[in-house]
C-alpha cells in the first residue's frame, strides 16, 4: 500500500495508548488506499458506496 515516498493527508487525533502518536492517515485520498468491503463508517475508512445487488439499468 505504502512505500516510502508516498505522500499522504494526516489529521489530528491522538491515540491515549500509544504515547507520541498524535496523528493519523486519511484512508482513501491522495497514495493510501481505502478500506475494502468496509460497509459501516465508510467515510472515516475511504470506502466507496457498495453498489446495489440486482440493480438493472
Amino acid at each position: 500500500n505504502l512505500q516510502e515516498h508516498s505522500v499522504v493527508l494526516v489529521r489530528g487525533g491522538r491515540v491515549k495508548d500509544l504515547p507520541g502518536v498524535k496523528y493519523h492517515v486519511v484512508r482513501g485520498s491522495l497514495d493510501s488506499a481505502g478500506v475494502e468491503k468496509r460497509n459501516k463508517s465508510r467515510s472515516k475508512y475511504g470506502a466507496k458506496r457498495p453498489k446495489k445487488e440486482g440493480a438493472t439499468s
